[in-house]
C-alpha cells in the first residue's frame, strides 16, 4: 500500500512510500537516424569506460577526432534500414516499451508493484525513471538489466549508472539488481520454442543452427568477465533442449569493434566459410538479445545473410529475438517474480 506521510512537520514536503518498483533497462537507442541524434547517442555509448576500457588519454582523441565525425553517418544509414517507420523510433524502443507495458499487465495481481522501463544510453534515462518511480511511492526498486548473460559492458554499466544516481539522492530507495539468467529453464525453453516455431514455417531443413552472441574483447574475458562462459552455457543448454548434436548447433560472436582480438569464432568469418564446409542451409539466432535491434536486424538478418549467400549458401533464415512475445514475457515475468520475493 502506498502511504502519503501526513505526519510531516509543518513546512516539510509530504512523501509517498510503500510501493515496489520494477525498472526494465535495455541498452539504448538514438532518438533519430540524423547525424546529430546519432552522434549524441554514440558519444554517450562509446565514452562509457565499461564499454571501451582504454585510457581516456588514448581513446578520447580517437573518439572525438575520428569516430564521432565519421561513424554517425554510417550507423545512421544502418538504423534507417531497420527503423520502425510507423512510430518513428527504433524497434529496440518499441519492444522495450511493450515489454514494460505487458509486464505491468502481468503483475496486476500485485497492486503495490509499479513497472517502468528505461535505457542505459539515450532516453528515457535510468535516473529519470528512478525519480519517477520514487514519486509514485516506490521505496524499493528491482533493477532489471535486460541481458541474459552478464558482461561488465552491459549489466554492470546499467548498475553503475543507477547507483551513480542514487549517490545524489538524500532518500535512496532500497535496490535489488537482477542477476544473469543465462541458464534459467524458462529462458532456455523459450529459446527452443522460438527455434521450433520458425523452423516449422520453412519448406526446408537447416543443416546448422548458429547462435550468434555479441562479442567482447578477449582482454575483458581474461580480466575475469564471465560473459563467454555464460554464452557457452546458454548454447549448450539450448542444444540439449533441442536434442541437437554438436555438429547441428554452433556458437559465434559478432559486432567486433577496434583493433583488439575479440571472442571467437567471429560470426561474419564463419558465414563466409560455411559453404566451403558443405553447409548450404543455415538458421541463425541471437540468444543474448532480449529485443531485436540494429545488431540483429541489420547485422545478422541482413549482412550475415548476404555474406552467407554470396559465398555459396543456398538457404538462410534469421530467427527473431523473443521480443514481447508470450514466451519472451514468460521469461521476464518469471525472473521478476523471483526477484520480488520477500518484498511483496
Amino acid at each position: 500500500m502506498s502511504i502519503s506521510s501526513s505526519a510531516s512537520p509543518a513546512g516539510h514536503p509530504s512523501v509517498s512510500f510503500g510501493k515496489v518498483g520494477v525498472l526494465l533497462v535495455n541498452l539504448g537507442t538514438p532518438d533519430g537516424t540524423d547525424y546529430r541524434s546519432m552522434r549524441r547517442y554514440l558519444a554517450e555509448f562509446l565514452s562509457d569506460s565499461r564499454v571501451i576500457e582504454w585510457s581516456k588519454l588514448y581513446w578520447y582523441p580517437i573518439l572525438y577526432g575520428i569516430v564521432l565525425n565519421k561513424r554517425p553517418q554510417k550507423v545512421g544509414k544502418a538504423y534507417e534500414a531497420i527503423w520502425n517507420k510507423d512510430l518513428n523510433e527504433s524497434y529496440l524502443r518499441t519492444y522495450t516499451r511493450n515489454q514494460g507495458e505487458k509486464m505491468a499487465e502481468r503483475l496486476k495481481d500485485l497492486p503495490d508493484v509499479v513497472v517502468d522501463w528505461g535505457m542505459r544510453y539515450g532516453k528515457p534515462s535510468i535516473a529519470e525513471r528512478i525519480d519517477a518511480l520514487k514519486q509514485k511511492g516506490c521505496d524499493k526498486i528491482v533493477l532489471f538489466p535486460l541481458y541474459p548473460q552478464y558482461a561488465a559492458s552491459t549489466t554492470a554499466t546499467v548498475n553503475d549508472k543507477a547507483f551513480e544516481h542514487l549517490m545524489k539522492l538524500r532518500w535512496q530507495p532500497a535496490v535489488r539488481t537482477v542477476p544473469p539468467y543465462h541458464d534459467d529453464p524458462a529462458y532456455i525453453t523459450a529459446l527452443a520454442n522460438s527455434v521450433r516455431a520458425t523452423l516449422s514455417t520453412l519448406d526446408w531443413e537447416p543443416q546448422l543452427l548458429i547462435t550468434s552472441f555479441h562479442g567482447i574483447p578477449q582482454s575483458y574475458a581474461k580480466a575475469g568477465d564471465p560473459y563467454p562462459c555464460h554464452c557457452h552455457k546458454t548454447a549448450r543448454l539450448l542444444r540439449e533442449e533441442l536434442g541437437y548434436s554438436d555438429k547441428q548447433l554452433r556458437i559465434t560472436f559478432q559486432s567486433r569493434f577496434g583493433p583488439e582480438e575479440w571472442l571467437q569464432p567471429y560470426t561474419d568469418k564463419t558465414m563466409e566459410a560455411l559453404a566451403g564446409e558443405g553447409i548450404k542451409r543455415v538458421a541463425i539466432m541471437n540468444p543474448g538479445f532480449v529485443s531485436d535491434c540494429l545488431e540483429t536486424l541489420e547485422e545478422i538478418a541482413g549482412e550475415a545473410g548476404e555474406i552467407f549467400m554470396h559465398h555459396g549458401g543456398e538457404k538462410f533464415v534469421h530467427i527473431p529475438c523473443l521480443n514481447d512475445s508470450d514466451d519472451g514475457m514468460n521469461v521476464l515475468e518469471a525472473v521478476v517474480r523471483r526477484e520480488l520475493q520477500g518484498w511483496v
